[in-house]
């Protein structure tokens, strides 16, 4: 069969016209001048080289006349080579049924250190196929997490003994936690239990977490063998990750209302001080599984809105304890939660809260009206103008704001230095608010 030179899409011409490395080029270049016996300028134009240049290339070539413009290939060996006595001993271990990380660490014994990608490679090549699952009877000897016993009442021993703990400061709270009828709050709130761990019992173990600090569900694996921690939850040892995280998706919502209320007025007994200021807020509880009958809400961590839960939190500042929880919300009722807290505190306390501090899209103006009726002190940032809100120069809407806080001293209109009505409107909806936001001229 012919070729075809004119249809092809390379020209071959051009492999010995165009060379593409420096030692294809130096041959052609210097063949051309000899063979093809082309002027001295003419090859140096031709190849990319100057007069002066080629005229070295010309005069080392002259003096060596066996330049390597060429590759030698490389030839294999003679005779078979000897066995690798790595490799056999690699083979040889695997042969007694040791997995890759067995081999290496038994070769770092015998002072060699071949890499586990090093022992696979051998392995695959000799045909040997990967190892099933074992059990420990069936594993190398070496150092393995010990396994804890289940946490169960009956296995709690009373015996006098000295131990260690990490978590001695918990039993500073054992005489005020004696007084409070822990098992009978959660019996009438209906939160589950077992005979194995009732639900006073589980209710302390997540308790000992969160007053030992912020620790996590997940956390607590780490503390599985700490004598003191399952001795205050009274079991003889503290439960595992599993059971306090299915124990937390077991509690029906309805119990936790129920429980907080029993729970209020038991602390109240205790004669401990309550507090007078509290922080008011939203916190969106994300949700991340699909077909949710669930709204969306702003997550201000992630600036975005997403599927999830509204909490409704109220914090006394002073001591930051939360005192007021509502992971039962819609949209339409967030507004009015404010006043939920309000009518739940008075009624526990016989008396309403003594100020409010929140941000401005917790309520609306009609409920920070009624707040003022209630003469509830209230802090809160009121929404910005239209000329501010339109602005696109940061620096004007930081002074506004700054020039806003700098006159708000937390209702208390006698502190509240205002000059003559100009215009400036009072807070939409209240009537007698404290406070008018201060004169602001747009710079934008």
């Amino acid at each position: 069969m012919s070729i075809n030179t004119k249809n092809l899409l390379t020209d071959p011409k051009r492999f010995f016209l165009e060379p593409s490395t420096s030692a294809q080029r130096q041959y052609e270049a210097l063949r051309g001048f000899f063979i093809e016996e082309l002027p001295s300028a003419e090859a140096a134009q031709r190849f990319g080289y100057t007069p002066g240049s080629f005229r070295v290339l010309v005069h080392d070539f002259r003096h060596d006349p066996a330049p390597q413009f060429f590759i030698a290939p490389q030839r294999g060996p003679d005779s078979a080579p000897k066995s690798d006595p790595l490799r056999e001993r690699i083979i040889t271990l695997r042969k007694q049924n040791f997995s890759i990380y067995d081999i290496r660490d038994l070769l770092r014994e015998e002072g060699q250190a071949p890499g586990t990608s090093t022992i696979a490679a051998i392995l695959k090549d000799e045909g040997f196929s990967k190892l099933p699952r074992r059990g420990d009877d069936e594993r190398m000897e070496a150092p393995r997490p010990l396994p804890a016993d289940a946490a169960k009442i009956p296995l709690l021993t009373l015996k006098p003994r000295r131990l260690r703990t990490k978590f001695g400061g918990l039993f500073l709270f054992l005489p005020l936690l004696a007084k409070i009828p822990l098992e009978d709050l959660l019996h009438q709130a209906d939160f589950p239990g077992s005979t194995k761990i009732p639900a006073d019992y589980a209710m302390r173990s997540l308790l000992a977490l969160k007053l030992f600090g912020n620790s996590r569900h997940s956390h607590v694996m780490s503390y599985v063998f700490d004598e003191g921690l399952a001795l205050w939850a009274g079991l003889n040892v503290i439960p595992k990750r599993a059971f306090l995280t299915e124990y937390s998706c077991r509690v029906p919502p309805s119990s936790y209302p129920h429980l907080m209320k029993r729970w209020f007025d038991e602390v109240g007994k205790l004669g401990l001080e309550r507090g007078v200021s509290f922080n008011l807020d939203f916190h969106t509880i994300p949700f991340h599984g699909e077909d949710a009958l669930l709204e969306k809400h702003d997550i201000s961590k992630r600036s975005r809105r997403q599927k999830g839960l509204l909490a409704f939190i109220a914090q006394e500042e002073e001591n930051q304890v939360f005192c007021y929880t509502n992971a039962d919300l819609r949209k339409e009722e967030q507004h009015d939660e404010v006043l939920r807290f309000v009518a739940f505190w008075k009624e526990k306390t016989g008396k309403v809260p003594e100020e409010l501090i929140f941000d401005s899209r917790l309520t609306t103006y009609a409920n920070l009206d009624k707040l003022n009726a209630m003469n509830i002190k209230f802090m809160t940032l009121r929404r910005l103008l239209p000329p501010v809100t339109k602005c696109t120069k940061t620096n004007g809407l930081k002074m506004y704001q700054g020039q806003f806080w700098a006159n708000f001293r937390r209702g208390d209109s006698e502190k509240v230095s205002e000059p003559e009505a100009d215009g400036r409107p009072f807070l939409a909806g209240v009537d007698g608010a404290p406070h008018r936001p201060p004169k602001y001229e747009p710079s934008c």
